[in-house]
């Protein structure tokens, strides 16, 4: 079988790293979060209280990101050393992130490491732009979709779960202000590849859309 990109596109919440993180077990992959990037990024704006676009462009040198595997076999992000995992899965670095991703550098600065990261094929990577941008020429392209409501439960779900207390009409309104950043931004807009599968998994099990999603999977390495 041969290596190839896989690149995974589409809304939030819609388990885009879930199912990435999956595929790159299944496949013996290397697996990249880029929107955990951009959150680390937004991380550290917010630590430093760095608002200004002018600012954050000539601090995006001091910014570090990496992937730490764990021993349970999860990735977490670091950030200048920092494991950063739990720190950029909030509501707010969410907010950050969305923002400082239409900033053409910021762009720039993390297209040109997941370039890199995929020089030598054998990965797969998730977020906004990966089809589109940062990997055209990826040999499977798929795109995840599913309905707001149902993302914003997802989303609420989680949170929870972590201790913390949202409102969900506050993460529905927060899935759809996302949705409308990441598609009308100047910069690299959200948008489906021509050449990517649609994937709405708003009623599809877990099970269901991997045993799909392998099969892809399967017939792109033939």
């Amino acid at each position: 079988m041969k290596k190839i990109i896989v690149a995974i596109d589409g809304f939030s919440s819609c388990g885009k790293s879930t199912i990435a993180k999956a595929l790159a077990k299944y496949a013996g992959y290397t697996y990249v979060d880029t929107g955990a990037m951009y959150r680390a990024v937004a991380l550290y704006m917010l630590r430093h209280e760095i608002t200004e676009q002018t600012d954050i462009i000539n601090t995006l040198t001091r910014v570090q990101i990496g992937f730490a595997l764990q021993t349970d076999g999860t990735q977490h992000t670091t950030l200048n050393g920092e494991d950063v995992e739990a720190h950029i899965r909030t509501l707010e670095v969410g907010n950050k992130a969305s923002q400082i991703s239409q900033i053409k550098e910021v762009r720039a600065f993390l297209v040109n490491q997941q370039q890199a990261m995929g020089s030598a094929k054998g990965i797969v990577m998730d977020g906004r732009d990966i089809a589109t941008v940062v990997f055209p020429d990826a040999e499977l392209k798929l795109f995840l979709t599913a309905r707001p409501e149902v993302r914003a439960q997802r989303r609420y779900d989680e949170l929870i779960a972590k201790g913390e207390h949202p409102d969900y009409n506050d993460v529905l309104r927060d899935v759809n202000d996302r949705d409308y950043r990441d598609t009308h931004r100047t910069e690299s807009p959200l948008r489906q590849a021509e050449d990517a599968i649609v994937i709405d998994n708003s009623d599809m099990t877990r099970e269901q859309q991997m045993e799909h999603i392998y099969s892809l999977f399967n017939k792109a390495t033939i």
